[in-house]
């Protein structure tokens, strides 16, 4: 095949968590790109290549697209090795990958649920996506407070399809704020998630942060409670090497709290659930999370990568220390493959 002499364009909106997780891995590996904002003008292009309506979508010098940001990285990490934002310790290896599936499945989330469920977030959003989408339209000033009231009514009820509803409600809020309070914790001893150099697991977790700091009222609350967290989220912009991987002994007293809060006792249990439902065939998946109930969807999306997640800790099982970590904080009983 004759490979294309144009490089790497990359088609997403600043308001996208995975579309700013890519554009952070790029700035990190230092790989030139096009940047090409998702708008009505470029909407065709658009439609002509995307599999699936999200973003960010990735245009490859070869002519391949790709759409999910996670393949996207682990891709590009094949092609770019280096600096590697994989550790060589099997271990932090394996914990780096378990916070990229956190962030990008459960802080997203606490993220979604708080950009679209108070006001001031909501219209915040809808005018902020409606300037991106009218952008180079003559009529844009015209046309923006209708479009962002039409985003808002368009998105609202997405809330419950996103795990938002009444039920689920007060875990979403006291999940923000106990991993808002490890994190803070976490982050002051350290630059990055494992040490001094970001690894995998960094660009899950901190994308939808990230947009949570930009949207008013976690922005407001960020500010007040977590100005440690905020520093990181902040330093993610543009990720460097600034030093290495820390000894999993050395991250410890700041990473168990939150494997045992928030990946063992919120986390994993709807992923599980899930699983399980999805193979029973269940549209909805139930459980008891922190002594209360949770509700949602079931999707077929997170069944198919907690197995992927049990693939990679297979791979590692043999490895003591991980093992007595994870089964110390609960994340084990949950990362052993389904009884058949």
């Amino acid at each position: 095949m004759t490979q294309s002499t144009k490089g790497f364009r990359l088609m997403g909106l600043p308001l996208s968590p995975y579309t700013k997780k890519v554009q952070s891995y790029f700035d990190f590996k230092g790989i030139g790109y096009e940047w090409i904002q998702r708008s009505m003008k470029n909407e065709p292009l658009f439609q002509q290549h995307a599999k699936v309506q999200l973003i960010p979508l990735l245009f490859l010098p070869d002519g391949e697209t790709m759409q999910d940001s996670t393949p996207i990285i682990e891709r590009l990490e094949q092609e770019f090795p280096q600096p590697s934002v994989h550790p060589e310790d099997r271990a932090l290896w394996f914990l780096s990958c378990l916070f990229e599936e956190f962030g990008d499945e459960w802080c997203n989330k606490l993220m979604f649920f708080q950009r679209w469920f108070y006001p001031a977030d909501a219209k915040s959003t809808g005018d902020r996506l409606a300037g991106y989408r009218l952008e180079g339209q003559w009529w844009a000033a015209l046309g923006k407070p209708v479009l962002s009231h039409l985003m808002v009514r368009r998105m609202v009820p997405r809330l419950s399809f996103a795990g938002a509803n009444e039920t689920n409600i007060p875990q979403l809020k006291q999940s923000f704020i106990d991993l808002s309070a490890m994190l803070d914790a976490h982050f002051a001893k350290r630059p990055y998630l494992l040490g001094e150099r970001p690894c995998f697991g960094d660009f899950g977790l901190w994308c939808n942060l990230h947009q949570a700091w930009t949207d008013p009222t976690a922005n407001a609350y960020l500010e007040a409670h977590a100005p440690k967290l905020v520093a990181y989220i902040k330093r993610m912009l543009s990720p460097k090497v600034e030093g290495d991987f820390e000894p999993l002994a050395q991250l410890l007293p700041t990473l168990e709290p939150i494997l045992t809060s928030e990946v063992a006792g919120r986390f994993l249990p709807w992923m599980a659930a899930n699983h399980e439902a999805w193979a029973k065939g269940e549209k909805e998946t139930s459980l008891t999370m922190k002594g209360a109930p949770f509700q949602q969807k079931t999707f077929k999306y997170q069944a198919a990568t907690l197995d992927e997640l049990r693939r990679k800790f297979a791979s590692v099982a043999d490895d003591a220390g991980l093992v007595a970590v994870l089964d110390r904080t609960g994340c084990l009983p949950f990362l052993k493959p389904a009884a058949a």
